[in-house]
């Protein structure tokens, strides 16, 4: 028996590690996400009272939320702001955006912050909690970062082609394909015409880049794209990074494999756990990774080594057609947020078997982070 308040989520949490599911989902399927070789076992009653504790813990409902923040004050001597409250109430930071609410709004609610105009308040927290808080690059939320101090005031023609684009991807994931600006130099100014809200996104920004754990690699395709290898990006982003995605225009809907011919380049996106619902650790999937190097890729139903599509990957360095893969482990992450791909670079056609579809074996030019092969590994092998 413990205290109702006891913290189960992050003791259970650090046994199993970094893993894309809720610690309820875990608990109720057996902890599938374990190191390999590793088991917890728990008696009937004792998941009972985990679950009924870890549920309590992630279903804070907004009047709760505002009543921690309203009583923070009072528990300790630390000044308010978004990083002291979570560590100090143990709270997760895509939890705190789960009702859909900005920060300061949670904390005029409170009583803690005098009202504030809700211009773009929308669309900012709806960035925060869809993209920023879903993806992991140090370049880019440092570039954001810089705009913000400067509360976002920038002359887009001084600025070099690769932070030109990272401008056009900040307009997708703050106004979506919904604007009325004429240019991009409007979209990136108006995200300022907010004070408060752009003091959240700084301490966003700060907290987020604080958390990456690991080092971007840069990857030279011959032209200006300022995605880093390792990093996670939503698929709006890689859209307008790549320049398939421009302003003032709105591209056809794009599933697994998106073409851009003015670049020789293929984007290969794959999804390792197809359904979350239906998780089993010893599923097999057609879409997984045989070691840190050999990626093991299905193609699209119609493709056939013999003529088109299918032929283009096998002869795909004679055509000089670069083929860059984009990897996430599920759909949704734990809070039901669409989840980013993980750039894993440019890849190489190793072999092939089938037809309509292929099954093609991918060499990476770079090893693939800890984290997917993790993931992947455990996919080819149940």
């Amino acid at each position: 028996q413990a205290n109702v308040d006891y913290d189960f989520e992050s003791k259970f949490r650090a046994l199993i590690g970094k893993t894309n599911q809720s610690l309820q989902k875990e608990v109720e399927n057996d902890f599938p996400h374990l190191p390999l070789g590793c088991t917890i076992i728990l008696e009937r009653k004792a998941r009972e009272y985990i679950l009924q504790n870890v549920k309590g813990a992630l279903n804070f409902n907004k009047n709760q939320l505002v009543q921690k923040i309203r009583n923070y004050k009072h528990q300790t001597l630390l000044p308010l702001t978004i990083n002291n409250f979570l560590q100090f109430y143990h709270i997760h930071l895509r939890l705190l955006y789960s009702r859909k609410l900005s920060w300061k709004r949670l904390c005029v609610m409170a009583g803690v912050l005098d009202d504030f105009s809700s211009i773009h308040e929308t669309e900012i927290t709806r960035a925060i909690r869809l993209k920023w808080l879903g993806g992991n690059s140090y370049s880019y939320y440092s570039f954001l970062l810089k705009l913000a101090n400067k509360n976002f005031n920038v002359d887009i023609s001084s600025l070099t082609e690769d932070e030109r684009i990272f401008c056009l991807m900040l307009h997708y994931d703050v106004w979506q394909e919904s604007h009325q600006f004429s240019n991009l130099q409007g979209s990136i100014t108006a995200i300022g015409a907010n004070p408060i809200l752009v003091g959240e996104i700084k301490e966003i920004l700060e907290l987020v880049t604080d958390k990456i754990d690991f080092v971007e690699k840069e990857i030279d395709l011959g032209y200006s794209m300022p995605l880093q290898i390792h990093s996670r990006y939503s698929k709006d982003q890689i859209l307008a990074g790549f320049g398939f995605k421009i302003f003032g225009t709105k591209p056809l809907a794009m599933e697994g494999v998106v073409e851009i011919k003015s670049k020789n380049s293929e984007l290969l996106f794959i999804t390792l756990n197809k359904s979350v619902a239906n998780f089993s650790p010893t599923a097999l999937y057609e879409d997984f990774a045989i070691s840190d190097t050999l990626f093991n890729w299905q193609s699209q139903n119609a493709a056939r080594p013999d003529k088109g599509k299918g032929l283009s990957y096998i002869e795909h360095r004679k055509l000089g057609k670069k083929i860059l893969l984009f990897v996430r482990e599920q759909s949704e992450d734990e809070y039901g947020n669409t989840m980013g791909f993980v750039f894993l670079g440019e890849a190489d056609y190793v072999d092939h078997a089938g037809s309509k579809p292929m099954t093609i074996t991918w060499r990476l030019r770079e090893e693939m982070p800890a984290f997917i092969w993790k993931d992947s590994g455990k996919l080819s092998v149940g």
